[in-house]
């Protein structure tokens, strides 16, 4: 029986867009370094660009690849100098000159009068490689070896020339045939042939298909239009001009009086010359007149030169990508395949991963850009955002209690006629309605755990709280601004997630008060204002508290400072340090109202200043509050700790055990 025809297989790195075995994105530690900046002060677009500046844990950001990039053309400038073509020629002239000094020396038949002569015009030839090759021109040779290495200039210069336009074509015509040099001039001839017809607007795809049948062996692009032909030569030889352009006025003439003798003729350099003047018209968008300081010690020839002109200009548009400073920008404009050609596929892979960050954040319900077109976390975002600080605070916490867990929402009160998605932990009965529903409406016949809702209960008693956070710059000065803002998303988020029978108002208070909604305060900018407005503060709470008459109210005060503002009768604020005593005046008056309304107070005290904390005990020992002084680091947990402390000790009814929290 014939055995089976078993082929070899090869297995080759993904390289054709993403790799579909690669891990996802970590949206999640996005999310968590958005968030945290934007809580800093940052705008939810500029926190987006400045992790995808950073990048991740495990993940090269746009910094990392903009300084290799810089670090790669630093690399370029001062390991070159573009002395190679002249070099090279200097080396071929002095091969060749000594070989027929040699000649000469032992060819004993020779009249002594041609010898003296030949000697002395070796002896006198100009210091200037293209003067002395232009005077050897009509050199009767005696040496053979002599001669070849003198025709060698001639064939290198030519192939330089020629590099410069077109990529590759170096070596392709290393030992070239009167044949190919003939070939080469024709297809010179019929390019510009080409480019004429499309500076008349005559040209057409035919044409071009027909020339490419004939000499698409010239062009390693493979182009499929002439523009994409037009782009491939401008590009290079705008190169080529730039190399130019860095040269001495020295360097720039030898090299044109050694083009001369390319390949023996002048034609090729008249044929190169109306081709650069034709791509300069076609395409004038080209850095035509950069230039760049080469001091290295290695010589580059005409050819590898305008590559390194060209891998120059790869590096400054990436860099200019991966800044992503002009207006528009956006990181689907990193062109992938450059950066791999110049750093490598890793860099390559790290960009792409950063475009799927950005695509995912914004696909993913995270970031979304508003009316006014600026990003902003969504209340998705807002959600994860809280639900992740929550956590943290929990964490703090239960490693101080005892390891209690934030979960229930009333579950000791009656059932409130509203379901939730069940979470790990939660115990309450199954809605068996909704459950089954959503199985049903996602078109499937059996129940899997997303589908599940459990029955929300109620509290016995509602709560209305106020959280009075200060926003004057002292805190944002002592470094108390995020930490602010952690405990107001906390606390927010715990109420809104697990006690949504009560009612939470956020009040920000510097100069003057303000409700805020919590996207706003985590949003909210650092100010440097003057004042800690707190007769404003409980102005906004008080009315908070009287719109809920049948809710328990409860007064949660953080600050850094005393009163030094309050709000008069015709609306303007009033200002001074120290503390006016009819600002003092003013704040307590309030705080008596928040007390005759039965509110339960809590002052958050922060920092060590004398005054402050006399304030603060006198305030809270008229209003039969406490006071709190937690370290910055634990002001979320002192906020939900005192929140809870409420509930646990039986002040809402009903919520009168450990576990329950």
């Amino acid at each position: 029986m014939a055995r089976p025809n078993r082929r070899l297989k090869r297995y080759t790195p993904y390289v054709d867009g993403p790799d579909p075995l690669a891990p996802p994105v970590d949206l999640a530690e996005a999310l968590d370094a958005i968030g945290g900046d934007v809580m800093a002060g940052y705008s939810p677009e500029r926190a987006m660009r400045e992790f995808l500046r950073r990048g991740g844990r495990d993940q090269a950001g746009l910094d990392e690849l903009a300084r290799r990039v810089a670090e790669k053309r630093k690399e370029l400038t001062s390991r070159n100098n573009l002395d190679g073509t002249l070099q090279q020629v200097k080396e071929l002239l002095d091969r060749a000159v000594l070989a027929e000094r040699k000649q000469l020396a032992r060819d004993v038949d020779m009249d002594e009068g041609d010898r003296a002569l030949a000697q002395l015009q070796l002896d006198n030839l100009p210091s200037s490689p293209a003067a002395a090759v232009n005077e050897l021109n009509g050199y009767d040779w005696r040496s053979n070896e002599a001669r070849a290495e003198f025709d060698k200039i001639k064939d290198l210069l030519g192939r330089e020339v020629l590099e410069q336009r077109f990529a590759g074509i170096k070596e392709a015509l290393e030992n070239a045939t009167d044949d190919d040099r003939a070939a080469l001039n024709e297809m010179l001839a019929d390019l510009n042939g080409l480019l004429d017809a499309r500076k008349r607007g005559q040209d057409t795809q035919e044409q071009f298909d027909d020339f490419m049948a004939k000499y698409g062996d010239y062009f390693p692009e493979q182009p499929r239009t002439l523009d994409e032909l037009l782009d491939a030569l401008a590009a290079r030889a705008a190169a080529a001009q730039r190399m130019r352009n860095s040269m001495t006025q020295e360097q720039r003439n030898d090299l044109d009086a050694l083009a001369q003798q390319a390949f023996g003729s002048s034609d090729l350099v008249n044929e190169l010359r109306q081709l650069d003047d034709s791509l300069r018209s076609l395409r004038p968008g080209e850095n035509w007149g950069g230039s760049e300081t080469m001091d290295g010690q290695n010589g580059l020839g005409l050819g590898d030169g305008t590559g390194v002109f060209q891998d120059l200009a790869d590096l400054d548009a990436l860099a200019e990508q991966l800044a992503q400073s002009y207006e528009g920008s956006q990181l689907d404009d990193l062109d992938l395949e450059k950066l791999s050609r110049q750093l490598g596929r890793d860099a390559a892979v790290d960009a792409r991963t950063l475009q799927q960050l950005e695509k995912g954040l914004k696909e993913n319900g995270t970031i979304r850009r508003g009316s006014d077109g600026q990003l902003a976390l969504t209340p998705k975002a807002m959600r994860q955002l809280g639900t992740a600080v929550l956590k943290d605070v929990a964490d703090t916490m239960s490693g101080r209690t005892g390891g209690h867990d934030i979960r229930r929402s009333g579950a000791a009160g009656e059932p409130s006629g509203s379901t939730r998605p069940w979470v790990f932990g939660d115990t309450e009965p199954w809605d068996v309605s909704r459950t089954i529903t959503n199985a049903l409406v996602r078109g499937s016949r059996t129940i899997q755990v997303d589908d599940v809702e459990i029955q929300e209960t109620e509290a016995r008693t509602q709560a209305c709280v106020a959280l009075l956070v200060d926003t004057s710059f002292s805190m944002a000065m002592e470094g108390r601004w995020v930490p602010m803002k952690r405990t107001a998303l906390a606390l927010h988020t715990l109420v809104t997630s697990r006690f949504r029978g009560d009612d939470l108002q956020l009040i920000g208070f510097g100069r003057a008060a303000k409700v805020m909604q919590i996207e706003q305060l985590v949003g909210l900018d650092e100010k440097w204002e003057k004042g800690t407005n707190l007769h404003h503060a409980l102005l906004l709470a008080n009315r908070h508290f009287r719109k809920h008459p049948n809710a328990q109210p409860v007064l949660l005060i953080v600050t850094d400072g005393e009163p030094t503002s309050h709000l008069e009768s015709d609306g303007e604020v009033f200002f001074d340090y120290p503390p006016n005593p009819i600002t003092i005046a003013l704040a307590v008056r309030e705080l008596d109202g928040s007390t005759r309304l039965g509110a339960r107070t809590t002052f958050f005290r922060l920092g060590d200043d004398p005054g402050l904390a006399r304030f603060v005990d006198a305030m809270a020992k008229r209003a039969g509050g406490t006071v709190v002084t937690p370290e910055t680091d634990d002001l979320g947990a002192a906020v939900i700790g005192s929140y809870l402390s409420s509930r646990r000790n039986g002040a809402f009814g009903g919520w009168g055990r450990d576990e329950d929290w």
